[in-house]
């Protein structure tokens, strides 16, 4: 029974000590902060130069003459530093999920089969899924703060229904589908290291 418990004792040690000496972080993404998009993300180190990194934003307002821009995004994204963790260089895996309601806008974009010019005339209201790959990295610039830059190119699938204009609830289509590649993530993080 006495190496039972000294056998748990040492296993507990171990465990403890492991977890004291993890680092973690909170960060928020200037550039989203910039489009009133409020988010968060948290990120924590999982061995020397693996950290798993989770993100979110949420925008829920309607802009003068009847622009939105809402949606809510989920960004998880598992991380691979060149050197030690929370600094350097990085190369990130990450999936994407959320919901969106988007109309009004002058866009300029065509890209990819992603036509952006038919956000001013049209609401589309939907959701996605989807995956992509990063590369980013992280100044230190004291013992608790960092600051980050990362862009991610990926791919998203997502279904919509499309209204005639931006305000009104006439639908156009339901539930078509849409698929999109180019960049799927872009950020300036402040980040707090713990």
């Amino acid at each position: 029974m006495k190496r039972i418990i000294l056998l748990l004792a040492i296993i507990v040690t171990g465990m403890t000590q492991e977890l004291q000496a993890q680092k973690a972080a909170i960060k928020t993404n200037l550039l989203s902060d910039a489009f009133l998009n409020i988010n968060l993300g948290a990120e924590v180190g999982l061995a020397p130069r693996w950290t798993l990194d989770a993100s979110g934003q949420f925008n829920g307002w309607t802009l003068s003459h009847d622009r939105r821009r809402k949606h809510w995004v989920l960004q998880p994204e598992a991380r691979y530093w060149l050197c030690d963790r929370f600094s350097g260089h990085f190369f990130g895996a990450h999936m994407h999920a959320g919901q969106y309601n988007v109309g009004g806008f002058n866009g300029v974009i065509n890209l990819l089969g992603t036509d952006a010019r038919k956000l001013k005339d049209y609401r589309y209201q939907g959701w996605f899924v989807g995956a992509g790959v990063a590369y980013g990295y992280a100044w230190i610039l004291n013992r608790y703060w960092n600051l980050e830059a990362e862009i991610g190119f990926g791919y998203s699938y997502t279904r919509y229904d499309r209204f005639r204009c931006t305000g009104c609830g006439k639908k156009v289509e339901t539930n078509k589908p849409h698929h999109y590649v180019g960049p799927t993530k872009a950020a300036i993080n402040l980040v707090y290291v713990f």
